[in-house]
C-alpha cells in the first residue's frame, strides 16, 4: 500500500464516481479503477460497491476512508514538520543559563521574542553553572548556552560569544562602614569577610573575585560558602559577611542588605553565548542570530 493508493481511494470515496474522480487526479478512468481493485486485494477487504449506475461505500470502506484520510494527513504533516526543521522553526532547542542570568531584562527579551517567533520550537531550559554548561554543550546534552566567563579550561569543541558587559555589586549589610559611600573601591574591602560560591560550583565569579582582589593586593578572606545568590544575599543580611555578585542580583530585595557600586573599573562580567564550534542545526543559527541582535538593540541594564 502507498500514499498514491490512499489518495486514488479518497478521491474516489468524496467523487462516488470514477470518471470524475479520475479528473480530479488527473489520471485515466482504467488504470485508477485498477488502482483501487488492487488496494482492496492488499486490503483484503471490499471497499466500494458499484455497477453501472453507483458507487457506494461498503461498511470496510467508510472506516477505511477514516483511517485513509488521517494518514494523509499525518504524512503531510510530517513534510511540514521536516521542513520547518529545515529552516529552524520546528524541533527542540536545549538551553542553559547561570542563576543571574533570567533576573536580566535582556533574557527575558530573547526567550519571548524566540518563543513568539518560533512557536513549534519546543524550548527546554537549564539552569546550570557556567563549566557545567560548557561540559554539557561539548558532551552535545545542551545546544547552547548563557554563561560567565569560565576562568578555568573548557572544551576546545566550544566557543564562546560576548552578549554584553555588565558591572559587578558590593553587597552587605545596611549597617557596615561602607554602606555610607555611594562608591566603593575593591581595596576598601581588605580584611572584610566573603559570603561566596563554594569554589567548585563552576560559576566563573568565584575566582574572578579572587583575581580583583589580588590585583587590589590582598586575597579575600571566605568566612561561609552558598551555592544560591538568594542564600548569599541572605547570608549578607544575618550579618556574617560581604559578598560581590552580579548587579542583576540587585533585584532580590531583602531588609538588612544594600547594594553599592565598585569603583574599579574592572569589575565587570561578561554575558556569553556558548555553542558548540562549527555547529549546522538550523535552530541552533536561528536563535544565535536573534540573541545577537537583541544584545546589539539593547541598552544597557545595570547588570547582569
Amino acid at each position: 500500500m502507498e500514499l498514491r493508493h490512499l489518495r486514488y481511494f479518497v478521491a474516489v470515496a468524496e467523487e462516488l464516481h470514477f470518471t470524475r474522480a479520475a479528473e480530479r487526479l488527473h489520471i485515466g478512468q482504467p488504470p485508477l479503477s485498477q488502482q483501487i481493485q488492487a488496494l482492496e486485494a492488499d486490503v483484503g477487504a471490499q471497499l466500494f460497491e458499484r455497477n453501472k449506475r453507483s458507487v457506494r461505500l461498503t461498511q470496510a470502506g467508510r472506516l477505511f476512508l477514516d483511517d485513509a484520510r488521517r494518514i494523509l494527513a499525518l504524512s503531510e504533516q510530517a513534510g511540514v514538520t521536516a521542513r520547518r526543521a529545515q529552516r529552524g522553526e520546528a524541533g527542540e532547542l536545549r538551553i542553559g543559563f547561570t542563576f543571574s542570568t533570567p533576573f536580566t531584562p535582556y533574557f527575558a527579551t530573547v526567550i519571548n521574542r524566540y518563543r513568539q517567533l518560533f512557536p513549534h520550537v519546543t524550548l527546554t531550559l537549564h539552569e546550570m553553572a557556567t563549566l557545567h554548561q560548557l561540559e554539557a554543550i561539548s558532551a552535545r546534552t545542551m545546544d547552547l548556552g548563557f554563561v560567565r566567563p569560565p576562568e578555568t579550561a573548557y572544551p576546545g569543541n566550544v566557543s564562546l560569544t560576548e552578549l554584553r558587559q555588565d558591572p559587578l555589586l558590593l553587597v552587605l549589610p545596611v549597617a557596615h562602614r561602607l554602606a555610607a559611600k555611594s562608591s566603593i573601591a575593591i581595596a576598601n574591602m581588605a580584611g572584610e569577610g566573603f559570603v561566596m560560591y563554594p569554589k567548585d560550583a563552576g560559576t566563573g565569579i568565584h575566582p574572578h573575585i579572587f583575581r580583583l582582589c589580588k590585583a587590589a593586593g590582598f586575597v579575600p578572606k571566605v568566612v561561609q560558602e552558598a551555592g544560591e545568590a538568594s542564600t548569599i544575599i541572605g547570608l549578607v543580611a544575618a550579618g556574617c559577611g560581604i559578598s560581590v555578585l552580579p548587579a542583576s542580583f540587585d533585584r532580590i530585595r531583602m531588609d538588612g542588605v544594600c547594594y553599592r557600586p565598585i569603583a574599579d573599573p574592572q569589575a565587570t562580567t561578561s554575558l556569553l553565548l556558548a555553542q558548540r564550534e562549527e555547529e549546522t542545526s538550523p535552530l541552533v543559527a536561528a536563535f544565535v542570530k536573534l540573541a545577537k541582535a537583541a544584545a546589539l538593540a539593547a541598552a544597557p541594564e545595570g547588570g547582569t
